[in-house]
């Protein structure tokens, strides 16, 4: 006896004595991947350390229960010893942000920035020279009406246009005028404008290099000084705004220096060549700035003053202030820095500890009362996979503070579970995974309910799903009202504390909108472990998928058969608590593999010949048996799951097709070497209540039509005679079907024969109601003579 049985943990026993070779099966089983119970250990304990991740390291809990806005309920609080008062988080922020707003841009100085504007300015002078000078050539011919006044004008006229510098008509007139008279009148060249603006711009233009200009504008620097860095010599000086000009007051400082010195048409030519030349030599480095940001940042301060040891901290009564507990969380992040190693080892053990007792609930309810999936390896890692990734978001979340706990999408799980197995395990698996995350959070209290609550709402919103739309738009409603109904409800016991609630709404909307992606994940999952759920099997009820609409154009009556299996078994599965979808799907699809010679079953039969006519009975019975496996290959073609395969392959058992067996009797040639075999279908044997359903409702929906006369006692006879049959044949006997569910089966087909196919039979009730009526209603005198008579 194993210690688990020895404590009253052990599964319940099987009633029934084991076959022959189940040792040496489950010896064979234990080993094999599918079932070796080394890997779903293995699977668990991974959980568990996923779980433990989110621990935190250092924390110690100080056992200060507190709640901010409450009187504070225990004795008075002396300050054990002397400690440093923590920051607030928004304190830290606000000077976090003052230093960003305030500290100085550094802009570096570039030395070849002066250079290259020189450059530029005597690139343009060369570049002007050869046009004015053409210009002077072209008049002298023209004033002295020489020979070669046209060669001239052509040479001017190529120079003028083949010029580099592109400036306006007037500031070329300006120049040509002021060159020819310059040299016509034989004056010195310092007396030419363009050498005197030339001059003039230099000076303007060293003046505004040594204040220096920036790269950016003035508005967008929020300081009032900057930081100018010559990396050449390596200095730094401090520098106000007004002591330098962005490029728009440059401009404006070259223009006024103009304007002073020169009339309009000089200064405009000015401000063309100055336009072309300038740029600003102080640019603006955003890496050293931030440099700077860092070393302030780094400088502040995590504390602002400190409590002395034996000072009174709290009163009992006292209101518990933001105030009061700051200095409460100092005292615990106080605690928590001078502890012991032994103490920290304590406090994670203790916390590894709790972990693995809440996990380990979890498993022995799937040891003790979901059997299938804690013996399939693959279901069980799908399980422990669907609360590992719950679990490793949370443990990102709250190891590295990253946002607000109430962003973490719980309900995915459970809803999940839900969806592929039952709502048993998806609350099992709420209460987990609240449990864990509200322990790495601090021992988390309202986290906790407030999860449980609205995934176990969640998980009731997904247990019988209809349509896509009731998942997509009803169950994340249903989770997110929940959380705000609870946690509104804590805020309402807290007398205050609404700050915090309205601060949460935005990460409970986004937590609700990420259960959307639970669909996608469970199409994903399907593929991965092979599973099946609900809303497949809601796809493929559709009679306008591609295998349906085929069989309903080439066997229309078969198509109509299975229509009709399919309400009888949908009924049943309901009337028992099976999966009724599928067993309607599984329905739809059973007898797919009539399409390849739908004219041999009778259902596509019409009044004409029957094919069977012109075969022998063993080759009837191999046409007949063909439609299974012609329907599995058919299934696997198109894609279909495997589970819906099961009940094409299964949906006769082993049972014998009788008619032809009796026909083959029938025959003296044949009775000699007449093997009952070559009349059986090859299985297997339905394995499923829902497979096992079906089995029941094909034969006695296709027994029921060809009934000629029907009544209600022939129904019901029927019904009974056929569903006992399949018992005593054994065609049930791998099906877990109870003899309380085969009742459940027979009372609920034969409701559905008599209100679908016979409606107007009358139950034995109505005809003696009827009858009873009638003998109230016949007049006394008319009923003597025939009692007299019968005298």
């Amino acid at each position: 006896m194993s210690l688990l049985d020895k404590i009253g943990l052990g599964q319940k026993k099987n009633d029934l004595a084991p076959l022959i070779g189940e040792k040496l099966k489950k010896e064979q089983e234990k080993y094999s991947l599918k079932r070796n119970p080394y890997l779903r250990a293995f699977i668990f304990i991974c959980f568990i350390g996923i779980s433990i991740l989110s621990l935190p390291n250092a924390t110690i809990n100080s056992g200060l229960n507190y709640t901010v806005g409450q009187p504070w309920r225990a004795e008075d609080l002396v300050a054990p010893y002397t400690f440093a008062i923590n920051k607030t988080t928004e304190e830290i922020e606000t000077e976090e942000e003052q230093i960003r707003n305030t500290v100085s841009p550094v802009f570096n100085i570039n030395p070849n920035i002066a250079i290259g504007v020189q450059t530029k300015i005597d690139s343009l002078y060369r570049n002007i020279q050869p046009v004015i000078e053409s210009y002077y050539n072209w008049q002298e011919s023209k004033q002295q009406n020489l020979s070669r006044n046209f060669d001239d004008s052509v040479r001017f006229a190529q120079e003028y246009a083949n010029a580099e510098i592109q400036l306006t008509e007037s500031s070329w007139t300006v120049l040509f005028d002021s060159y020819y008279s310059a040299l016509t009148n034989n004056r010195p060249v310092s007396s030419f404008i363009g050498v005197q603006v030339k001059q003039r711009l230099e000076s303007v233009i060293e003046t505004l290099m040594n204040d220096g200009i920036i790269n950016r504008t003035k508005a967008s620097i929020d300081q009032n000084e900057i930081v100018i860095r010559d990396v050449v010599n390596s200095t730094e000086r401090i520098a106000t705004k007004t002591r330098v000009r962005d490029l728009r007051e440059a401009n404006e400082y070259a223009q006024f220096q103009l304007n002073r010195d020169f009339n309009q048409g000089v200064a405009q030519l000015g401000m063309e060549m100055y336009n072309k030349a300038i740029q600003s030599n102080l640019i603006f480095s955003e890496q050293d700035t931030q440099i700077r940001i860092e070393d302030q940042l780094a400088q502040v301060s995590p504390t602002k003053g400190a409590i002395a040891q034996g000072q009174m901290i709290i009163r009992k009564g006292d209101i518990v202030t933001q105030q009061s507990a700051n200095v409460l969380k100092s005292l615990s992040a106080s605690r928590s820095q001078n502890a012991s190693v032994v103490e920290k080892w304590l406090r994670f053990s203790g916390g590894v500890i709790a972990i693995c007792m809440i996990s380990l609930v979890f498993f022995m309810y799937l040891f003790l009362y979901r059997r299938p999936i804690s013996t399939h390896n693959g279901l069980f890692f799908l399980v422990f996979l669907t609360m590992g990734l719950i679990a490793l978001a949370s443990a990102i979340l709250l190891r590295y503070d990253i946002s607000n706990i109430y962003v973490i999408p719980v309900a995915i799980a459970p809803i999940i579970l839900t969806i592929i197995f039952d709502s048993r395990v998806g609350i099992i698996a709420s209460v987990t995974l609240a449990a864990l995350i509200g322990l790495v959070n601090g021992n988390d209290f309202e986290f906790t309910i407030a999860t449980i609550c609205a995934c176990s709402m969640g998980v009731f919103s997904v247990r019988d799903i209809k349509d896509r739309s009731q998942f997509f738009f009803t169950t994340p409603g249903v989770v997110f009202i929940s959380y705000i109904v609870v946690i509104g409800a804590f805020s309402l016991t807290k007398l205050g504390g609404w700050e915090s609630f309205f601060s949460q709404i935005l990460f409970i909307g986004i937590n609700s909108l990420f259960i959307l992606f639970t669909y996608p994940i469970i199409l994903l999952f399907e593929k991965l472990f092979g599973i099946t759920t609900d809303f497949t099997l809601l796809e493929m009820s559709d009679t306008n998928r591609p295998l349906l609409k085929e069989l309903m154009n080439k066997a229309p009556g078969t198509f109509h058969h299975s229509l009709q299996v399919a309400n009888l078994s949908e009924a049943a599965a309901a009337a028992i608590k099976a999966n009724s979808l599928l067993c309607r799907v599984g329905a739809l699809y059973h007898d797919i593999g009539k399409m390849v010679k739908p004219s041999y079953f009778v259902e596509n039969q019409g009044g004409g010949t029957n094919e069977h006519d012109k075969l022998k009975p063993q080759m009837s019975a191999m046409v007949i048996k063909a439609h299974v496996s012609e329907g599995v290959k058919m299934a696997e073609e198109a894609g279909l799951p495997k589970t819906i395969i099961s009940f094409i392959e299964s949906h006769h058992g082993t049972s014998v097709i009788r008619y032809f067996y009796e026909k083959a009797k029938e025959d003296d040639n044949l009775k000699e070497m007449l093997n009952e075999e070559q009349f059986r279908y090859e299985g297997p044997l339905p394995s499923t209540k829902e497979t096992g359903i079906l089995l029941l409702a094909d034969g006695i929906e296709a027994a029921s039509r060809a009934m000629k006369n029907p009544n209600y006692s022939k129904l019901e006879n029927l019904v009974n005679k056929m569903v006992d049959d399949r018992v005593a044949e054994d065609q049930l006997s791998q099906c877990p079907l109870t003899f309380r569910d085969l009742s459940i089966i027979k009372e609920t087909f034969i409701n559905i024969l008599v209100g679908v196919y016979h409606g107007r039979i009358e139950y034995p009730e109505e005809k003696k109601a009827k009858k009873k009526l009638q003998n109230e209603e016949t007049p006394q005198e008319q009923q003597e003579p025939s009692e007299n008579q019968g005298q």
